[in-house]
């Protein structure tokens, strides 16, 4: 067929796999879309194909896919071809209206309430079980819940299918039975639904009332499917049930892209759709428009050395756009030290015009997110964390805040770092830890703050409980809404379906990615793999992986980098340790100014001595800057580290620099920083008043 077949549409620009999945008959169509390859045009061509060209009406197609922002935007493009009666709807918010529609048929009396959150009910059924209370813990029970539903497990079969599947629920499985049949039996009491219940009603409402499905089938005759990899049983049922003996069905979907099976989703309906449907059309889209040819060959690499991959996730992908840079591959000395690399290479892509929100920092638990957090504000950068609640907002922060506040009242002695950990330990900060889960990412968030203590105590002579917890409350408030234009902070999981002009890939060591608790599961570890894949493809030009052979200046414990970069870095790039990469590109490591060893840290770095050398210090002049420093942040309405962190006080204060460039070569103050207050600080210097605003 011509052009002229797509009444219509716009095909200008249309690969020939494209329009061979645009243009294949009505009937069942399975699309391997790779990454970047155009999918979500090519599916509303293919609808709207369909309905110029008179195969159905356009009331008559029920698209479904995953997110309401995904949906949203199918409508969009749906409307600009001029298609306005389709529906293109979540699984959820399709099944909530149908369900809506037939309940007085189905059920009868008053419709059920929609439970917006499960936490509560989970609540108390926890409690009747004698399955614990903490916040963790219940939303790690609600979400093995939401996967034993949506992998369609009742609460008698769930031990043998864990068992099977080698699951570790958040209690004992026989536990987590009881609480799984208490919080069904307390929801229906109640007359309530959750979002899985929407899909169970809703098939068994078309499976049971012929009728209801006559009708239904009736109304919808053509059906498309976004994301099909991630479908869960559950949804494969209502999709069935839609369908009945018809086959009028277009999936589109990459297996290599299947990030979600701790949620039930599974790829196998994807690949098994030839199998199913003897007869269908299968496309293979690979050209990808998204990224340039070296990210998409790193893609590739990546993938490619997955284990056992099924046939229909061989997909090849080939960039289609201009050639760019090389993805840049760096390691640190720690997780500080990556964090300011990270945002300084940000910031030089802002001075070269590249628009904050096309920038992206990619991480694979969200306790990750408060390093870039802080290393962006120090350089001014404006940020958006996506996908995850700011570090400050989150329960466990609060609680610990909380209780280090109480206890910093009572002005307890010794070793800060030392007296946190012991104040955190009641709130689940254990020595190792713990396996995967809400649980994990609280352990992560409690670490962090330990960590926070172990850099104040090694920049701060004395520090304190008191002043830790003042520390803490003006970290806190430094968290201003999020603007459209900042930088985006995000998981990797929280990432997928979005792209970005540039894309930075951090924390790439073993045991974050692969995550700890994949250890020993081939199949999880594959997904892991999968994930890092996710992470490149969303980038569009500049792409930089990164990782730190040390959590902190604390906590030296060397780190491996992730097994996923072996096979991808050049064998000439110098980032096999810190040291040797200094030493093969002919930079001289920083040395201690007072006895001349090198410098490990990101504090001795900037202090530019070892913490054990005495501090060549000038407490008067440090005092004075600090005065400088309160009446700025009072000024510009923000807390004094916004302004210069103590750390870097400390390094002007014992380096006493004379002109800009000496200035500069302190670590933590950039462009920005200079600009705004470099006058003032050589003012300072030079024993002038300084001139700047209040």
């Amino acid at each position: 067929m011509g052009a002229l077949a797509i009444a219509g549409s716009d095909v200008a620009g249309l690969d020939p796999e494209q329009l061979t999945a645009i243009q294949a008959p009505r009937g069942p169509v399975c699309v391997l879309a790779g990454a970047g390859t155009g999918k979500t045009r090519t599916i509303v061509h293919r609808i709207s194909h369909l309905i110029h060209s008179g195969h159905v009406a356009a009331g008559q197609v029920l698209a479904v896919t995953f997110t309401a922002r995904a949906a949203g935007e199918m409508r969009t493009r749906l409307r600009a071809l001029g298609i306005h009666g389709a529906q293109a709807r979540t699984f959820h918010a399709a099944a909530l209206r149908q369900l809506r529609y037939f309940w007085p048929r189905v059920v009868g009396g008053q419709q059920w309430d929609l439970l917006e959150g499960k936490l509560r009910l989970v609540s108390q059924a926890a409690h009747k079980a004698g399955a614990g209370s903490e916040t963790e813990v219940l939303r790690d029970l609600a979400a093995e819940i939401e996967w034993a539903k949506a992998s369609l497990v009742t609460p008698d079969d769930y031990v043998a299918e864990a068992t099977r599947l080698r699951r570790q629920p958040p209690v004992p499985a026989e536990q987590f039975v009881s609480v799984y049949q208490l919080y069904e039996s307390i929801k229906t009491r109640a007359s309530q639904l959750d979002f899985d219940d929407l899909l169970l009603h809703t098939a068994a409402a078309l499976e049971e009332h012929p009728l209801v499905a006559d009708e239904f089938r009736d109304r919808y005759r053509c059906f498309v499917v976004d994301e099909y990899q991630d479908v869960t049983p559950l949804q494969q049922r209502v999709l069935d049930a839609w369908l009945g003996e018809r086959d009028d069905l277009t999936v589109v979907g990459d297996a290599n892209q299947t990030i979600y099976s701790f949620t039930g989703a599974s790829a196998r309906p994807l690949l098994g759709f030839a199998r199913r449907f003897p007869h269908a059309t299968i496309v293979r889209l690979e050209r990808d428009y998204r990224s340039t040819p070296q990210v998409v060959s790193l893609a590739n690499r990546v993938i490619g050395a997955a284990r056992d991959r099924p046939a229909g996730s061989r997909l090849n992908l080939v960039g289609q756009r201009r050639p760019g840079p090389e993805p840049a591959f760096a390691e640190h000395e720690d997780e500080a030290a990556e964090a300011a690399a990270v945002a300084r290479r940000i910031s030089e892509l802002l001075d070269a015009g590249t628009p904050a929100s096309e920038i992206a920092v990619l991480y694979r638990v969200n306790a990750q997110s408060e390093s870039y957090e802080q290393a962006l504000s120090e350089l001014d950068i404006p940020y958006l964390v996506r996908g995850g609640e700011r570090f400050f907002n989150r329960v466990e922060v609060r609680q610990a805040m909380a209780a280090l506040r109480t206890a910093g009242a009572r002005k307890p002695t010794g070793d800060l770092p030392m007296l946190v950990r012991e104040l955190l330990t009641p709130l689940g900060l254990t020595e190792e830890p713990p396996s995967g889960g809400a649980v994990r990412e609280r352990w992560e968030s409690l670490l962090a703050l330990v960590e926070l203590a172990e850099e104040l105590a090694a920049t701060v002579e004395g520090a304190d409980l008191a002043q830790y917890v003042v520390e803490l409350d003006m970290r806190a408030r430094a968290q201003h809404p999020p603007t459209v234009e900042g930088v985006t902070l995000a998981s990797l999981h929280a990432a997928k379906g979005l792209e970005w002009d540039a894309v930075f890939l951090v924390g790439l060591v073993e045991g974050t990615v692969p995550i700890l608790h994949a250890e020993g599961n081939d199949a999880a570890i594959e997904e892991e793999r999968r994930l890092l894949y996710v992470g490149v493809t969303r980038a569009r030009q500049f792409l930089s992986l990164s990782w730190a052979i040390a959590r902190s200046e604390s906590n030296r414990r060397p780190r491996r980098r992730s097994r996923f970069l072996y096979g991808l870095i050049p064998e000439d790039h110098p980032t096999s340790r810190l040291t040797r990469a200094r030493q093969q590109a002919g930079v001289a490591p920083a040395q201690c100014r007072s006895c001349g060893s090198q410098l490990v840290g990101a504090v001795a770095t900037k202090l530019g001595r070892c913490s054990s050398c005495p501090a060549d210090i000038d407490e008067e002049l440090l005092g004075r800057l600090k005065d400088w420093r309160a009446k700025r942040a009072r000024g510009l309405k923000v807390p004094a580290y916004v302004v210069f962190t103590d750390a870097t006080l400390t390094a002007i204060a014992e380096q006493r620099p004379t002109d800009t460039a000496a200035l500069v070569s302190i670590a933590g103050i950039g462009a920005s920083k200079l600009e705004k207050f470099g006058s003032e600080v050589l003012a300072l210097l030079a024993g002038r008043a300084p001139t700047g605003d209040e």
